[in-house]
Formats: C-alpha cells, structure tokens, sequence
C-alpha cells in the first residue's frame, strides 16, 4: 500500500489538484458547503478548537480563515528556553548535519544546497550544523513563530514538487524536501545565522510570511529578495508568529556547527508544541 501510494504522488497532477482546493479553501460560498467542509475537517481530524481564539467553526469566512486560525491568548506560553518550538506538530527528525547531509529517513539523506536552491554561500554556513524538521499534521495550529528572536536578512522561494509530507513519502521519496516547492527565510540570530525552511506539499494552497503576506504559489522561478539592506528592517522577538501555511506540511532549522544543542527529550516522533523549549544556545 505504501508504495502504491508513493506511485500515486507520482501520477496525479500536484500543481493543478493543490491550486484547485486552494481556490475552494478561498471560497465564502456557498456558506452551508463552507461550513459542512469545515465541521466535516474538525471531526476526521479531532481539532481542538478549545484552544482558538474563535472557537465556533461556523464563525469563519473561508475554509482558510478556519485553517490559519489565531490561537486564544496565552493559550502557548514561552518557555524560559534559549531556542522554543516554532510550532505545534511532532519531530520528523533531529540531530546534526553530516558535512552538508541531512538525515530524511530510512537511510535517505538529502543536501543543505539543495535544500537551499543551489545557495553554496548559505550552505556552507551550515556545513556540519544541526537540524530539526517539524511536521504539521492536519490538526495542528499552522502559523509557525520563530524559535529567537532575529532579523530577516533574506528570503528565497524555490518552485518545486508537490508530494505529500508524512512518514511514508519521507521513506520512500528521494530528496522529498528538497524537490518540494519552499520558502526559505534566513536570520541573523544570537546562535548566529539561522536558516527556517517552510515546506510546501501535497495541497497546500499557500505559504505565507507577516512581512510579504502570500508567498507561494507565485512565478514558478526562484525568487531571491535581499532583507539586509531594506529601509525597514524586519526584526522579530522570540515566539512572535513569522508565517503560515494554507494547509499545512513541515518546518526545517538549520544553525551553525556549534551554535546550540537540542534538548534530549527530543527524537524522531517526538511531539512539539509552539513555545516549549527546544534548545540552549552553546556557550561563547
């Protein structure tokens, strides 16, 4: 069954099936079919809306709004970490970066270059760095907060695939991460130069940053803007909302060699949660 799944990825039309439920998730009408989707969502994925800051299902405007919902305040609290969770979901993996691989599962590995579309400047800043890759199940929370504070120093969109994003495409798809559509957004941190990688997959209608707003689906050709030099800078504190998928899939950090180190609780399959702690930065 697991690999007539993966064949399916293979056969269907991922760009064209992920834009069509994009255009039905944007969609205010007709109100009882927005409003049946969603209950229907909330029941097959037993999402908590206990924890939302609007709570009845039927008060959103579009599928969307629903999915990218806002959470109550203090419902997260920030842990007295160094480094937090960027997001509630569960560790696909965790560890450090062998030269420029990075463990996918299964024995399959893929590159920080390209991961990073083919950046060897930024790769090598990561080169025998650590990793965490965090996966949003569909009934997650899907805005992703950042893990310290930092200031966006670039950003690059990198057209690509759409495979589904779980356990069984990460062990059985080739470069998963690195073939699906993504936006990277690199900071400069106080663990020094930190890489966040928001990955697109199967249905995911949209990725999307609070300084830019929609960033994918857009032209399908890298797209690189440089932050450095901007008249205003973008400068976010420690477990402020960075982004947020339409439909979700994974997050990807990337620090330097040395930078931090992950706390031990963590493993493959381990669940997250946005704010609890994640990592201490090394001492300097």
């Amino acid at each position: 069954m697991d690999s007539l799944f993966i064949l399916l990825q293979h056969l269907v039309p991922q760009q064209l099936l992920s834009r069509a439920v994009g255009a039905l998730a944007r969609a205010r009408h007709p109100r009882w079919l927005k409003n049946w989707v969603i209950r229907r969502f909330v029941n097959r994925f037993r999402v908590d809306l206990s924890e939302a800051e609007e709570p009845n299902p039927e008060a959103y405007a579009t599928f969307n709004d629903f999915f990218t919902r806002p959470l109550r305040e203090g419902a997260r609290p920030l842990a007295d970490a160094d480094i937090v969770c960027p997001a509630d979901g569960r560790i696909s993996q965790i560890g450090d970066i062998a030269e420029h691989s990075i463990f996918q599962a299964k024995g399959r590995s893929y590159s920080t270059w390209s991961l990073l579309g083919g950046d060897e400047g930024w790769a090598e800043r990561f080169r025998n760095g650590s990793f965490a890759t965090i996966y949003l199940s569909p009934r997650d929370y899907h805005r992703v907060h950042m893990p310290l504070a930092g200031k966006l120093l670039a950003s690059r969109y990198i057209p690509g695939e759409l495979f589904s994003v779980n356990a069984v495409t990460a062990g059985g798809v080739e470069h998963l991460f690195a073939r699906n559509e993504r936006l990277v957004c690199y900071f400069d941190t106080e663990a020094g130069p930190m890489a966040m990688v928001l990955v697109g997959a199967m249905i995911v209608a949209g990725i999307e940053t609070v300084w830019e707003g929609q960033v994918a689906p857009p032209p399908r050709r890298i797209l690189h803007r440089d932050f450095s030099v901007a008249p205003a800078p973008v400068a976010l504190g420690k477990g402020e909302e960075m982004g947020r998928f339409k439909l979700g899939s994974t997050v990807i950090l990337l620090f330097p060699e040395g930078a931090m180190a992950w706390d031990e609780r963590y493993a493959a399959g381990t669940p997250t949660r946005l704010g609890e702690s994640l990592a201490a930065l090394s001492p300097r």
